[in-house]
């Protein structure tokens, strides 16, 4: 799965959000980048993953 890291959670994790506004934290990421992922837990409400490629990085001001 494809995902763009829209912001940078407390523990300094990146945020992705999917369908619905599902969220997935992906750490090691930074705020603008488009990862592919794999998801390594799920919970009720969020899901966590691993990046398996960096496929853009996206420069913000």
């Amino acid at each position: 799965m494809t995902v763009d890291i829209e912001g940078i959670g407390d523990q300094g994790d990146g945020i992705a959000r999917v369908d619905r506004g599902y969220v997935i934290i992906v750490p090691d990421t930074e705020k603008g980048e488009r990862v592919r992922i794999q998801v390594t837990s799920v919970k009720q409400n969020v899901a966590f993953a691993e990046v398996v490629d960096r496929v853009e990085r996206h420069q913000y001001e």
